[in-house]
C-alpha cells in the first residue's frame, strides 16, 4: 500500500516522518506534501483531489490531516468530506456504517497538533526533562483536546518552564522529536486516537 498525506504544515510533516515507520506495517510507501498553510490546504485541496483522481493507482490511499484551530469542526469535517465526494472519491466517514473500502480518510488534530504530545505525558518527559509528569492530573491538561487559549502557547510555557526553548519554541524540532517517541497505545488525546485508528482501517 502506498500513502498520500496532504498536510498544512512543515511540523505536521516532521511529527509524521517520525510517527509513520513505527505505525503503518511493513511495506508501506507514503509521501508527505505540506501547503503553505491551513488556508492554503483547504484552498487548493479540491483541485488536489480531483487531479490525483484522474491517475491514482488501486490500492493507494490519500490522507488529509488539518488542525482544528478553534473552528467549528464539524463544519471543517463537512468541507473535508465534500471536496473528495466532488472529485469523486470514497472517504473513511462516508462508508463508516457500510465497512466499504475507501480512498481518502480525513482527520483533524483537535485543536492542534501539540494536542497531540500532551496525549503523551512520558514520552514528554522523556524528550524534555523537568516537564512534571504530573502535569496531566492538573485540570488544564487532563483533556489534551480540550486545552484552552491554543495548544503550542501552552506547550511552549509547560517547556519553557522546564528550562526549554526559552527564546521561543521551535515546533517543527519539538514535533519531529515527539513523532519518534509519541506511543499511540498510551495516548490519551481523542482526535490522535481517531486519527490512528483511520490508519488502521486503511
Amino acid at each position: 500500500m502506498h500513502a498520500e498525506f496532504l498536510l498544512e504544515e512543515p511540523s505536521s510533516e516532521a511529527f509524521l516522518a517520525g510517527l509513520l515507520p513505527r505505525v503503518l506495517p511493513e511495506g508501506t510507501t507514503w509521501n508527505l506534501h505540506v501547503f503553505q498553510g491551513k488556508t492554503d490546504l483547504l484552498k487548493n485541496l479540491g483541485s488536489r483531489l480531483k487531479a490525483y483522481k484522474q491517475w491514482i493507482p488501486n490500492g493507494w490511499r490519500i490522507v488529509v490531516l488539518v488542525d482544528e484551530d478553534r473552528q467549528d469542526c464539524r463544519n471543517l469535517k463537512t468541507k473535508l468530506e465534500a471536496d473528495a465526494r466532488a472529485a469523486g472519491f470514497r472517504t473513511k466517514t462516508s462508508t463508516s456504517a457500510s465497512g466499504a473500502s475507501f480512498t481518502v480518510l480525513n482527520r483533524i488534530a483537535v485543536e492542534e497538533l501539540e494536542a497531540w504530545f500532551f496525549g503523551d505525558i512520558v514520552s514528554l518527559t522523556t524528550a524534555f526533562p523537568g516537564v512534571p509528569a504530573s502535569l496531566n492530573t492538573k485540570a488544564k491538561f487532563h483533556d489534551p483536546d480540550a486545552i484552552a487559549g491554543g495548544t503550542w502557547e501552552a506547550l511552549e510555557k509547560v517547556l519553557q518552564k522546564a528550562g526549554h526553548f526559552v527564546g521561543g519554541m521551535p515546533k517543527i524540532e519539538v514535533a519531529r522529536t515527539m513523532g519518534a517517541l509519541i506511543d499511540p497505545q498510551r495516548n490519551t488525546s481523542r482526535s490522535f486516537q481517531v486519527f490512528i485508528g483511520g490508519l488502521t482501517a486503511l
